[in-house]
């Protein structure tokens, strides 16, 4: 007998050729290779777009060892007349014996019939960090009985050292490195009156806010009670805005908002009243600076006694580049320009020095000095 064998299912039926193929199913594409984040429209790009270590904060340590080998400069004038102890607060704020009264031996106070600048320069070198220091005294300043346009031998002075600086800048095989002789800060003392600024301090600052960075201080003033410093600090911030005296720092160089709110708290306390002394007392089992009197120690470093603390964080702890700064695109550019305008104008190159910018006009108030 043939065995039965069990019916196969049919085929399905050949599909027409006139049908429309289905698509076949595209692979999803390859994942893409990491990049970085994009960029910012105004290409900034911050440390987490950055896929890697690139390395750039490295300049810092760069510039760091640059400038511990080669130093730097810092040019510091004293104004004021005689007895204000300019040379003493300059030794209180380096401490050291830097003024020109501390270093030259056998040294006589006598009064100069005129202004006469002396400078002296010193090395000094803390912690590998070398810095050459020049302060530049004015003996005779406003000593004399006459004191009309005892300014202008400083204002010739600062000008001539923008002009020296200048000169070396547009030699032909200049210096590697131009000696800085400009002058970053002028430090004017003020007699502890308690009255209002006298015409002298006023013209003096007027004129020379315009060519370099005054910080005017309140010199020993440790004559006056806190009542009569409060005073007259304010009597001095009014006749600074009255006279539209330019003292550092300055709002228009105030770089952003930050630098506003630490510039706002120095401006708040301008001028510093200062004492200084290089003598040590024991306070408390502990050597400070200071002053001693019949009623105490005068502490200089204590910000409950004076100011000088404050003074030595502008000049040296906090704002000494800035000043340096400031000196260069500010006072010296603006020297720059004047001087390269006036050659452009005669067609001979540099003539020699010109009248000197901030000095202005006689006024009636000089027949007061």
């Amino acid at each position: 007998m043939r065995e039965d064998t069990p019916p196969q299912p049919p085929e399905p039926p050949a599909q027409m050729a006139d049908k429309e193929e289905e698509p076949e199913e595209q692979a999803p594409p390859p994942s893409p290779s990491p990049t970085p984040r994009e960029a910012s429209p105004e290409g900034y790009i911050t440390g987490h777009q950055l896929f890697g270590y690139v390395g750039i904060e490295a300049v810092l340590d760069q510039m760091r060892r640059k400038a511990m080998k080669t130093g730097f400069e810092f040019n510091i004038m004293v104004v004021g007349q005689s007895g204000l102890g300019k040379s003493t607060l300059v030794n209180t704020l380096f401490k050291s014996k830097v003024s020109r009264k501390s270093c030259t031996p056998n040294y006589e106070e006598k009064i100069c019939k005129t202004v006469n600048l002396q400078s002296v320069s010193h090395v000094i070198e803390e912690r590998g960090v070398k810095m050459k220091l020049t302060v530049i005294d004015t003996p005779g300043f406003g000593d004399q009985i006459n004191n009309e346009n005892c300014w202008e031998p400083i204002v010739k002075y600062i000008n001539e050292q923008y002009e020296k600086y200048l000169k070396e800048e547009l030699n032909v095989n200049r210096k590697r490195r131009i000696p800085d002789t400009r002058v970053h800060c002028c430090v004017y003392f003020l007699p502890a009156t308690g009255h209002w600024l006298r015409p002298i301090d006023v013209e003096f600052m007027k004129r020379l806010g315009l060519i370099v960075s005054i910080v005017p201080v309140i010199a020993k003033a440790d004559t006056l009670t806190i009542e009569e410093r409060l005073e007259f600090k304010q009597r001095i911030r009014s006749d600074l805005q009255a006279n539209g005296i330019r003292v550092y720092p300055q709002t228009e160089y105030d770089e952003d908002g930050e630098d506003r709110i630490v510039n706002d708290k120095i401006r708040e306390k301008i001028p510093f009243a200062v004492v200084g002394t290089d003598k040590e007392h024991q306070v408390n089992g502990n050597k400070v600076l200071g002053r001693k009197t019949k009623w105490g120690i005068i502490e200089v470093e204590n910000v409950a006694h004076c100011e000088f603390a404050n003074l030595r964080d502008l000049l040296i702890r906090s704002h000494l580049q800035d000043l340096k700064d400031v000196t260069h695109n500010i006072h010296y550019e603006t020297y720059r320009v004047r001087r390269l305008n006036e050659s452009n104008l005669n067609g001979l190159g540099l003539s020699t020095l010109s009248p000197v910018n901030g000095a202005a006009e006689k006024s009636d108030s000089e027949s007061q000095l």
